[in-house]
């Protein structure tokens, strides 16, 4: 690290300039070549892939349907002249938009079951390819809302991809600011952070784009890339920046301060850098290929914004040299009149009030957690319909015409495929779609076609695709319905699929937080060759998670306030959510468990004492990562304004799983149980002692025999020597 900083430190021009030029390649790319995101979620070995199969076709198809739905006024029927007229010249319009392959009127033979009259209510099935613009389809239905019809199209043609946050992210980036500032009292040292978490974002976000054509990538990989870049990578830029502040402090010069800064907080960024990373990565046990890319491309922008706190900040830093102190800091400098200690009175106070109180302190921490943790033992998976929209949106209002007309569960209908070899699986097929509407929560059940080996029916539920009723209707139909039939059936559908993906998951998510809380607990042994700590550690981390989870269970499953960020009514979690949140606070937990830890490591090692060592540890170390956590608060809870339901799930869930984890957690309940704990937080077995190798992380030194003489480096700028143990 001292290497790498010495280079970047004499060569900053070249690495200033290398990140700019990086970032130019990739947008020109990135603007010749567009992208190719795609949201397809099959899943390979599921039935309702299998049913896909039979059918010959795909989830990922090059087409989608939709539907307009209409319904006219009182007194004036569906089926009248006047609508028909003004219905079909719109779909005459529609039919000739770029883009739409096949318009299914309700006033033809083939659409006939597609009006109520009762109700005076009648849709038309719209068929795109799969990339086609929407925009001037929709724009031909508010013509015709203009003129006074109720109508509204809906369905997967014309639901919208997530798209950009809205530029809520821009009000994180300046509360950032305004915290960073109010931290360092230097304008400098505050845009540093963000200059390099933004810079590390861009080339990342670029860099996914570009290889959306290669690899399958969901449109929700760069709000998602965005959120976790710009959450750690201002993150790590706070750490390396104040430690080089502290170095000035303390009289290094330029080059020195900044090799030091690398070599312990650089050294902390790459160490949780790839924490977060391979719990990203670790996604791959989960099973989805679209879950697994989104995971892959979350961590290539983690990964970019290491690189960035290592090589683009020490350039930085370099053209800023002393700016990155505040002015008395400066003048401190300048007459080398620097103050004996630095530690926040604060802190200092806060350290002793929870070693004379561990108990209560421990407690207290315990029952904020479970509070807020309790929520996710209700956790479902699954994908909010329109039903759960926000009241007054054109798809909640389209949900609502399609429900009145036909059904909540119109938009839900599964697929019944069936292998039909010969005329008695023909019959037995046929008879058992003639007994699925005596079946609870079916609507309707109606064969469509019967040719090839291959029998179709097409089954709706009375309830729409979100609700626990349509989950348990499709378990039923495999488990006892199907069965009982004597043929060879799969349901499939969207729906099915749905639900498919969810329950995959949800078998597979215990499996992947156990992987993560054993991946914490062997690195953090590494990390400082303990037991007792890194057990604490891995079991804090899915404390965290836990929490994260809940928090979204209460607000966007219950619906505790969700409609006050813009995103409908509470709703089954999407399958990815969760995922997510665990993969990305489980880096974060480790980032600030590693800060605060090494400083109590180091303190023990110093001193020998471990109640001393907690406290001094805590006093040093909570200023930043107080200041961190109320930073990457302001990041992620913007997010969760967006008004798109997913990223304002994820955004709410880290921004709420940050400051437990910092405040309750790292700051209290860590320092009260290895207060209470003793000197056994640093036992660790002389036989693992010999086979584990070392590993020096931020201010962390390992201890060594006291007949042995302590290795030292040293590091030779162009203004003086740096020494240190490695």
């Amino acid at each position: 690290m001292v290497r790498l900083a010495n280079w970047c430190t004499r060569r900053w021009y070249l690495v200033i300039g290398g990140w700019l030029v990086a970032l130019i390649a990739l947008a020109g790319l990135v603007v010749a070549n567009g992208t190719a995101f795609t949201d397809s979620a099959e899943l390979p070995d599921s039935e309702s892939a299998t049913a896909y199969s039979l059918l010959g076709s795909s989830a990922s198809a090059d087409t989608e349907t939709g539907r307009i739905v209409w319904q006219t006024a009182d007194g004036t029927s569906v089926t009248g002249r006047a609508t028909r007229a003004e219905i079909t010249t719109l779909l005459g319009t529609l039919k000739n938009t770029e883009g739409v392959l096949q318009v299914v009127s309700p006033y033809t033979k083939a659409g006939a079951s597609q009006i109520n009259r009762e109700a005076n209510t009648a849709f038309a099935t719209v068929t795109v390819a799969a990339d086609a613009d929407i925009e001037p389809m929709v724009d031909v239905v508010d013509s015709a809302r203009a003129g006074g019809l109720a109508i509204e199209a809906g369905g997967q043609a014309f639901t919208e991809q997530p798209g950009a946050s809205g530029g809520t992210e821009a009000i994180g980036l300046i509360v950032a600011l305004v915290l960073l500032l109010l931290f360092f009292r230097s304008f400098a040292a505050a845009v540093l952070p963000i200059v390099t978490g933004v810079a590390g974002v861009g080339v990342s976000l670029l860099g996914v784009m570009a290889v959306s054509h290669v690899v399958d990538l969901s449109a929700n990989s760069l709000t998602m890339g965005a959120l976790i870049g710009l959450g750690v990578g201002i993150d790590y830029a706070l750490f390396i920046v104040n430690r080089h502040r502290k170095a000035l402090m303390a009289g290094s010069d330029l080059p020195g301060a900044i090799a030091q800064a690398l070599n312990t907080s650089g050294r902390a960024v790459v160490f949780a850098g790839l924490t977060v990373i391979a719990a990203l990565v670790g996604m791959y046990v989960i099973g989805v290929g679209i879950l697994t890319g989104m995971a892959f491309a979350a961590a290539f922008t983690v990964l970019a914004t290491v690189v960035a706190a290592n090589t683009l900040l020490p350039a930085l830093l370099r053209v800023l040299k002393l700016r990155v102190l505040s002015r008395r800091q400066r003048t401190q400098v300048h007459a080398d009149t620097r103050p004996p200690s630095d530690r926040p009175k604060l802190a200092a106070r806060w350290a002793d009030g929870v070693q004379r109180h561990p108990i209560l302190a421990a407690v207290a921490a315990l029952v904020v957690v479970a509070t807020l943790a309790v929520p996710a033992l209700s956790l479902r998976l699954g994908n909010a319909d329109a039903s759960s929209d926000p009241s007054g949106s054109a798809s909640r209002q389209y949900f609502e015409l399609m429900s009145e007309g036909f059904g909540e569960g119109a938009d839900a209908t599964l697929l019944l495929v069936g292998k039909t070899p010969d005329a008695s699986s023909v019959k037995a097929f046929a008879d058992m779609v003639e007994t699925l509407p005596t079946v609870p929560d079916v609507a309707s059940a109606v064969l469509t076609s019967q040719a090839d080996g291959i029998s179709v029916a097409a089954l709706t539920p009375t309830g729409s695709a979100q609700t626990e009723e349509t989950s348990d209707l499709v378990h039923t139909l495999r488990d006892s319905v199907i069965p009982d039939s004597g043929v060879t059936v799969y349901v499939g559908g969207t729906t099915a699929t749905n639900i498919d993906l969810s329950d995959a998951i949800m078998d597979k998510l215990p499996i992947y937080l156990v992987l993560v809380a054993v991946l914490g607990f062997l690195l953090l042994v590494l990390a400082f060759r303990s037991l007792l700590v890194p057990l604490l550690g891995a079991v804090t981390n899915l404390a965290t998670i836990c929490v994260g989870l809940g928090v979204i269970t209460a607000v966007f499953q219950f619906g505790w306030g969700s409609e006050l960020l813009g995103v409908g009514e509470g709703a089954p979690i999407l399958y990815l959510v969760p995922v997510l949140i665990a993969g990305v606070i489980f880096g974060l937990s480790m980032d600030y468990q590693v800060f605060l830890v090494s400083s109590m490591h180091e303190n023990f090692h110093r001193s020998g004492d471990n109640r001393t060592a907690v406290r001094d540890g805590l006093a040093e170390s909570a200023g930043v990562i107080v200041a961190a956590a109320t930073i990457m608060l302001a990041v992620f809870a913007s997010f969760a304004f967006s008004g798109q339901r997913i990223v304002s799930a994820i955004g709410l869930g880290m921004a709420i799983s940050v400051v437990v984890d910092a405040f309750v957690i790292r700051l209290t309940l860590m320092p009260a149980l290895m207060t209470l704990i003793g000197r056994a937080n640093w036992y660790y077995p002389k036989p693992l002692d010999a086979i584990t190798p070392r590993l020096a992380l931020e201010n962390a030194e390992s201890p060594v025999p006291a007949t042995e003489p302590e290795p030292v480096y040293s590091y030779s700028g162009n203004s003086g020597t740096t020494t240190g143990t490695r």
